[in-house]
């Protein structure tokens, strides 16, 4: 498996307005666009820094992930999302290597694979993604 990039980090917010003014008022920094991700129970604002995305996430279910890890651990770094060429190709090689993975199929969102690779507890708190595909909020 060869990781190409670092896609994207997204971090964990209460409330996605207001870090959407911090990041404009002191930052300078508008989203590239914004989307409601329903199967993750997230709404999200992607900002684009260089090649790497930055996301802002607020749950918009108090059983969704994010809202579980701000209870948990407060806002904060969240995931970071590396590409992969084939993500089939780089699971199969992670489980060939009897490392357990989150998800056992890729998902799909927005013309995008991912995958959902180590439990925060192994890499210091911080969920691991893996990622194929552009990324386009009108697919």
């Amino acid at each position: 498996m060869k990781i190409e990039k670092v896609d994207h980090i997204s971090f964990a917010v209460k409330d996605l307005e207001a870090t959407k003014k911090v990041y404009k008022e002191d930052l300078g920094l508008e989203p590239a666009y914004e989307y409601v991700a329903p199967s993750e129970k997230i709404k999200v604002a992607r900002y684009f820094i260089g090649e790497v995305a930055v996301e802002l996430m607020e749950s918009t279910a108090p059983d969704g992930e994010v809202a579980k890890f701000i209870a948990g651990k407060g806002e904060g770094v969240f995931l970071i999302s590396y590409r992969v060429a084939d993500l089939a190709q780089a699971m199969q090689e992670l489980q060939e290597k009897h490392v357990q993975l989150i998800d056992s199929k890729p998902r799909e969102i927005f013309g995008t694979k991912y995958a959902f690779i180590h439990h925060p507890d192994k890499l210091s708190g911080v969920l691991t993604e893996l990622i194929e595909g552009d990324f386009d909020i009108n697919k």
